[in-house]
């Protein structure tokens, strides 16, 4: 059977390239059955045709592409966002752990991320937890959240709830309040770029820490921090990570 496939984007032209796109590399696997042009058409759209997998815009002329996703009950579908250059909307996908592509359109961008859904068509995609999780990020919220995928589980975890991070090799450890330890498939370069940086400073190579919690640092080269746990500091950091603490 193949993936049923909506398209809701503002702009006629992407529209038509990414119909073509699925054409040419996804003809046996992927059916376009619609698309729209706007928020209001397409919650119909998506409630007349139950797709498998939506191609969305964030930003379309009657609102948002959260908007049409907080209109919709039954989300049985999996998502791909098409985005411009939007620094807040690319780390709110991001904070989501949800898929995106960039405008304009990459065709091997594209094929990677159609392929991956492929292949997770039959899985659990949590998808109304990463979505409220982006859209808080989006709309600016006080208290972010970001989602954290292990093999096992989802967890949606509050930033103030993070003590620090450690990583080894190209997988993360996030070791929160609740004494929880989450361990990821990402590299610390890359849970970085979901944190804010006013509130969390990498102060080593292998380490993050949220400078909320931090008590002291002292004279052994380590800051320590909630439960008296000690996260060291590399002498190349040690002056950025005190400034950006202490002052």
């Amino acid at each position: 059977m193949k993936i049923k496939t909506l398209i809701i984007d503002d702009e006629a032209a992407i529209r038509n390239d990414l119909k073509e796109k699925l054409r040419e590399h996804f003809s046996e696997t992927v059916e376009v059955v619609g698309e729209a042009s706007n928020v209001a058409s397409g919650i119909a759209q998506v409630k007349a045709l139950k797709p498998d997998l939506i191609l969305l815009d964030i930003h379309l002329g009657d609102g948002t592409g959260f908007d049409l996703l907080t209109a919709i009950d039954n989300k049985a579908f999996n998502i791909i966002f098409i985005t411009g250059f939007d620094n807040n909307a690319i780390k709110a996908i991001k904070v989501g752990a949800l898929d995106y592509i960039l405008k304009p359109v990459d065709e091997d961008e594209f094929t990677e991320a159609i392929e991956k859904v492929i292949a997770l068509k039959s899985e659990e995609n949590h998808l109304d937890k990463l979505i409220e999780v982006s859209q808080d990020f989006f709309e600016g919220v006080k208290e972010k959240r970001v989602i954290l995928k292990t093999s096992d589980a989802v967890y949606a975890v509050y930033e103030k709830d993070i003590l620090y991070c450690r990583s080894e090799g190209n997988y993360t450890t996030f070791y929160t309040q609740q004494q929880e330890k989450i361990m990821i498939s990402k590299p610390l370069k890359k849970v970085e770029e979901l944190l804010s940086p006013e509130l969390f400073i990498r102060c080593h190579q292998s380490y993050i820490v949220n400078k909320k919690h931090v008590i002291k640092y002292d004279k052994n080269g380590v800051l320590i921090i909630h439960l008296d746990i000690k996260v060291p500091v590399s002498s190349r950091r040690k002056d950025f990570t005190l400034e950006k603490i202490f002052t």
